[in-house]
């Protein structure tokens, strides 16, 4: 796998999950957030599609951009936290049902994602 491979489908992550919570907000919220926490309230679902179009920006720019293989090890260092935010939010304060753990499954995908991008990039520089 190419590293420029690797950024894209690293933007396709955001751009799914982005494109889900700008989109359609409510249906984030009545899949992804328990009973005892969710609220469909418009200021909910305007900050659930804010947090969509944020994801959105930065798939974007994952898709025209370049990324070196620091850049990758930057983002798989980044992502480490919000491994830590889906475990809390889904085991110890039950915010996110299991669908909300895509959230986790994206995270997956991307780690595994960076990591394959940086040695592509760190072999790709090798060449040059």
């Amino acid at each position: 796998m190419s590293a420029r491979t690797a950024q894209f489908l690293i933007a396709a992550v955001f751009l799914i999950l982005g494109g889900w919570a700008l989109f359609a907000p409510a249906s984030v919220i009545e899949l992804a957030v328990t009973q005892a926490y969710r609220d469909s309230t418009f200021l909910t679902r305007f900050t659930m599609a804010c947090f969509g179009s944020q994801a959105l920006l930065f798939g974007l720019m994952a898709l025209v951009t370049r990324w070196s293989a620091k850049a990758f090890a930057v983002f798989a260092v980044l992502l480490l936290p919000f491994f830590g935010f889906n475990y809390w939010f889904h085991y110890e304060v039950p915010v996110l049902t299991s669908i909300g753990m895509l959230d986790f499954a994206g995270n997956v995908t991307m780690l595994v994602l960076a990591i394959l991008g940086w040695r592509a990039a760190r072999a790709e520089d090798k060449r040059a």
